[in-house]
């Protein structure tokens, strides 16, 4: 493979760049042709699915020699990245959570790589470290994935990811002394840590071949029952069932050890449920559904009651009461009826059952009795998303509050009075009060209504100049709520609007409105994005030469789907972790969960057809000017993994002509996202945002 040349020289001025023609790395091409049912597909790349081959490292080193070289050459990125550090130096505190009769919560001071775990004896009390994940790495790259408190308050199991990657360890402390037992389990994925007496259960697979940890396909996931103070080796296999390879197989146990739950999921877009009553002695698993095309969750268990949230039944969700005596679903009972919005969660605090309503993508909160009867509205401060942290018996209830402008904010909820009061909220260094958000709704093609929402600086005028940041998503049953992030001030402060659309394929108006973005269906959501900015442009707020398009994972897939599909509409793009190629993504680690939602090109002949319709990857055509595009992977992604974004890129810059940058950037020691330690957040979207402002002709002032 030929050096890269250097591209630019260190006096080059911004107006240069873009003259300047870039030399991409020779990518190799092969023979590879793949046969779907008698259709030939050639796949020339198919080498840098390898991920461990000298080959491949060598290229992506490459590739990121010419990024990092374009990258640094932007005027705004050195200003951009030092005031993203800026805004995100605030203090951020997560819900208090009793475990145990002590409180726990999350806090960052600023810019610690990774929040830490604290702990109070009391509500007020004086907070001391529990937990801090910054002493697990050096460069902040081990994250805390989630901690688990024993019923008998003895210990906690703590979950950790190393560089992003879904796998998981397990460690345990000592609750009283905080000292680090022995305990240790590896090669656990998609689990928590279930407690029953001094153990608790675990869902794991083998041990993945050396050097495919991050690409194989992981088959038949077991649950296992690890006792305190014995090795993994000793742990006890609890559940398999190699029938299902590719399905999810987990347990949760009550705090009251009385009732066990186990979930089978990832053959629909739902889970199964089994119920085992601890009460009684040598009880087995009884199945309570047969089809996975429904979502099915506990939220308490009373007596022999079982209080569920489904969508059996009800598109939108309702709550249904189940007797463990007569478990089977023909028996539920149906307690509070689907409603015109949709239901997002139940969480049962003191008496009360606390739910989460969606209205066109917003939260609202209300309050049940156990009979079924709503009592009232908990009051938010305005349009925008909550979580909540209370429990059964408990008449303590805090619920966080955040939206576009309003940074994560933390309440206390007096159940009985109906009153909030302000607990804890964060002080910004920057004006929220200079910025204002609305919802819009527009047409998508076929006459659907659909919501946007934008933020921007007030006194913004509709002249069709207004750099545009259009991001969405569209999938899985996921909605995206109002939410904040410190990383789009700088970019809202130099005149930016930032644009947020509740796409077909997501949960904002229930499982209908889910399918409706699913197999052969998924047009709907690009058309849905593609006609977002096509209003933005019709109503002045915007132009074709001021709109970037940004989305991860599925969002990826979204970004790469409408850039093929219209070129022409955007002036700047950018796949995060991506899943670009349709026609093979069943084929890696967990992608063959995503086919409720996609289908796969082994199915059928027309949905092979569809797919390769809309694939990313084989929709780029030779010839064509593309938007400015920066494609972003990292080396251990192993939810999507990076060969996606590798085989795109080797493509676009194969197919593309103009002067526009097609770039790929390829982080190390990083994942799919989660995790991801506060310097690489920061690293990352200075890239990202000075690449789409540079682009948009904005400064940074």
């Amino acid at each position: 493979m030929r050096k890269v040349l250097i591209l630019f020289t260190c006096m080059m001025t911004a107006q240069s760049m873009m003259a300047q023609k870039i030399n991409y790395p020779q990518t190799m091409r092969d023979d590879t042709v793949d046969d779907y049912f008698g259709v030939k597909v050639a796949d020339p790349y198919r080498w840098l699915e390898n991920d461990t081959s000298a080959q491949t490292a060598a290229w992506v080193e490459a590739e990121n020699r010419v990024t990092q070289t374009f990258l640094q050459k932007i005027p705004q990125r050195a200003k951009l990245a030092k005031r993203l550090k800026e805004v995100a130096n605030y203090e951020k505190i997560g819900l208090p959570a009793e475990h145990n009769g002590k409180w726990y919560f999350y806090k960052n001071n600023g810019l610690q790589n990774q929040s830490v775990l604290y702990v109070m004896d009391e509500l007020g009390g004086t907070p001391r470290v529990f937990l801090d994940p910054n002493t697990l790495s050096t460069d902040g790259t081990v994250a805390l994935k989630g901690v688990f408190f024993s019923h008998n308050g003895k210990y906690a199991a703590y979950a950790i990811s190393r560089s992003g990657s879904d796998w998981q360890e397990f460690y345990v402390v000592d609750v009283a002394t905080g000292k680090l037992l022995p305990d240790h389990i590896e090669w656990a994925k998609f689990s928590g840590a279930a407690w029953q007496g001094d153990g608790f259960y675990y869902s794991a697979y083998d041990a993945p071949v050396q050097g495919k940890e991050f690409s194989n396909v992981n088959e038949v996931q077991k649950i296992y029952y690890h006792k305190m103070g014995t090795p993994q080796s000793a742990d006890v296999l609890f559940y398999q069932n190699p029938a299902f390879p590719k399905r999810f197989y987990t347990v949760g146990v009550n705090e009251e050890e009385t009732m066990m739950y186990m979930y089978e999921s990832g053959a629909g877009a739902g889970n199964n449920l089994f119920v085992r009553d601890l009460r009684v002695p040598n009880a087995q698993f009884i199945q309570m559904t047969s089809d996975m095309d429904y979502q099915y969750s506990p939220i308490e268990f009373i007596g022999d009651k079982i209080y569920l949230l489904t969508n059996y039944g009800a598109p939108k969700c309702r709550v249904m009461v189940a007797d463990v005596k007569k478990p089977g679903l023909n028996d539920w009972q149906e307690l509070i009826p689907e409603q015109q919005d949709v239901l997002e969660d139940a969480t049962m605090i003191d008496d009360k059952l606390v739910l989460t309503y969606s209205k066109d993508a917003s939260n609202h909160l209300f309050v049940y009795t156990l009979d079924g009867q709503r009592q009232h509205e908990i009051q938010l401060p305005s349009v925008g998303s909550v979580g909540i942290s209370g429990k059964k018996g408990h008449k303590e209830c805090f619920y966080s509050f955040t939206s576009f402008t309003v940074p994560g904010t933390i309440y206390r909820y007096d159940i009985e009075k109906n009153v909030s009061s302000l607990y804890a909220a964060p002080k910004v260094g920057f004006n929220l009060n200079a910025y204002e958000s609305k919802q819009l709704f527009f047409e998508s093609k076929d006459g659907t209504r659909i919501p946007m929402f934008i933020t921007y600086k007030k006194g913004m005028k509709l002249n069709g100049k207004n750099p545009v940041y259009l991001y969405g998503y569209g999938g899985f049953n996921i909605s995206l709520p109002p939410s904040f992030s410190s990383m789009r001030i700088p970019f809202l402060e130099n005149g930016g609007i930032y644009a947020q659309v509740n796409l077909r394929g997501g949960s904002e108006y229930g499982e209908e409105w889910h399918l409706a973005g699913t197999k052969m269906r998924k047009q709907n959501v690009f058309d849905d994005f593609i006609g977002a900015a096509e209003y933005l442009i019709a109503q002045n707020y915007t132009s074709k030469e001021k709109i970037a398009i940004v989305g991860g994972s599925n969002g990826g897939l979204l970004v790469g789907a409408c850039m093929t599909q219209r070129p022409d509409l955007f002036r700047v793009a950018i796949p995060e972790v991506g899943v670009m190629d349709m026609l093979r993504y069943h084929k890696f680690t967990i992608g063959w969960n995503w086919a409720s939602d996609y289908g796969t090109s082994e199915d059928s002949p027309e949905m092979f057809e569809y797919l390769r319709g809309y694939s990313p990857l084989h929709n780029l055509k030779e010839g064509t000017a593309y938007p400015a595009t920066l494609v972003t992977t990292a080396d251990h992604d192993d939810r999507v993994v990076p060969a996606h974004s590798f085989k795109f890129a080797a493509t676009l810059q194969a197919c593309h002509t103009g002067d526009n940058p097609v770039l790929i950037r390829i982080d190390s020691k990083a994942g799919h996202g989660g995790g991801k330690p506060m310097s690489k957040v920061i690293e990352e979207q200075a890239d990202i945002y000075g690449f789409i402002m540079y682009h948009l002709g904005m400064k940074c002032k």
